[in-house]
């Protein structure tokens, strides 16, 4: 089993940054990437940032520009800066992990962007 804390979620104003950060533990060896989605009200689960262990990213273009994902592969933890927010960015975020054919979720953090 895999086990995913986030933090860093909060209220910011349009144009503000936040960082979440991820950390795993548990069965942590075997964890192929590491990755942030979110879910607005109404909405679907999207992908946001996803990240390798080898350090290969993708985002999508919605994000690309204003977000940037990493991992601390020593702390098995991954990070999602996030700058240039918008109202269209408030959902709770959802950290992701890929241990072998398991996926595993975070329990979410709340990113609300005010106008």
């Amino acid at each position: 089993q895999v086990q995913l804390v986030e933090s860093g979620g909060g209220l910011v104003q349009t144009g503000g940054s936040l960082r979440l950060s991820c950390a795993a533990s548990g069965s942590t060896s075997g964890i192929g990437g590491m990755g942030w989605y979110r879910q607005a009200p109404g909405n679907q689960r999207e992908l946001v940032a996803y990240i390798a262990r080898n350090g290969e990213t993708n985002l999508p273009d919605s994000v690309k520009g204003r977000f940037t994902i990493s991992i601390d592969n020593s702390k098995n933890t991954v990070y999602l800066q996030m700058n240039q927010l918008n109202p269209e960015d408030t959902a709770v975020y959802y950290c992701n992990a890929h241990r072998w054919e398991l996926e595993y979720w975070g329990q979410g953090t709340q990113v609300t962007v005010s106008s």
